[in-house]
């Protein structure tokens, strides 16, 4: 399928009632409201095709970059690609959830996810918290830099509550990803989420609602002293 056939089909996916979600979740023009069920299947039928995902996110098209991180795989792509789609993200939901699925596939993931969340752009800093998160889901604890990770909660525990409101949403969340799934950063991170509190955040005209960080932590641990490793983030 060339990148025009990929375009048209997402456009006769696209559904007002779903253009009218995404815009109060925070999605900006150009995008068509394509549910992500209905992206499922043309997914499937584009896998392994890499170079239509790097042209569908070039699009600039919220729903196109969502199918492109469902389609490409983050291995194969270069750090300078890495770089491009962050800087690149439509909105919101594909800093937090698609470029962390191909951040996380990457050698690199780390060392780059770490850079993103000093950045001074929010989005930016937004994909680099999500991404961190995803990362110590899946990676064993001693492929990572535990020294660095417990300074970096207690710099969130310091830092949280002035930044702005999708930042502390995506600081909460790793506070919570470490505490659930890297041993021994357990007891750091629930520590962090008391001193915290409960994260104040404006999720506008939505039913979202920012998790407690110690409770979703024990909830996700499921009475066991820490939760097996995920195999992947994607879903």
């Amino acid at each position: 399928m060339k990148l025009k056939e990929a375009m048209a089909a997402l456009e006769a996916l696209g559904s007002p009632a779903v253009k009218t979600l995404w815009l109060k979740h925070g999605a900006k023009e150009p995008f068509f409201g394509v549910k992500i069920g209905d992206l499922k299947p043309l997914a499937k039928k584009l896998k392994g095709e890499q170079a239509l995902a790097l042209e569908l996110y070039a699009t600039g098209n919220g729903d196109a970059q969502y199918l492109a991180g469902m389609v490409a795989d983050g291995a194969e792509m270069t750090g300078k690609q890495l770089q491009a789609w962050v800087d690149q993200a439509a909105w919101r939901m594909i800093s937090a959830t698609i470029v962390p699925w191909v951040v996380v596939e990457h050698p690199e993931g780390l060392t780059l996810a770490l850079g993103w969340i000093d950045s001074k752009q929010e989005a930016v800093a937004i994909a680099g918290w999500h991404s961190l998160g995803a990362l110590v889901t899946v990676l064993p604890d001693e492929k990572l830099p535990l020294k660095e990770l417990g300074a970096v909660l207690d710099r969130i525990a310091k830092t949280l509550p002035a930044q702005p409101d999708r930042v502390r949403q995506a600081m909460n969340g790793f506070v919570i990803a470490c505490g659930t799934y890297v041993a021994p950063l357990g007891t750091k991170a629930i520590a962090t989420a008391r001193k915290l509190g409960k994260v104040e955040v404006d999720m506008g005209d939505t039913e979202c609602k920012i998790p407690d960080a110690e409770s979703y932590i024990m909830k996700y641990r499921r009475g066991a002293p820490i939760a097996p490793k995920r195999k992947t983030v994607r879903c």
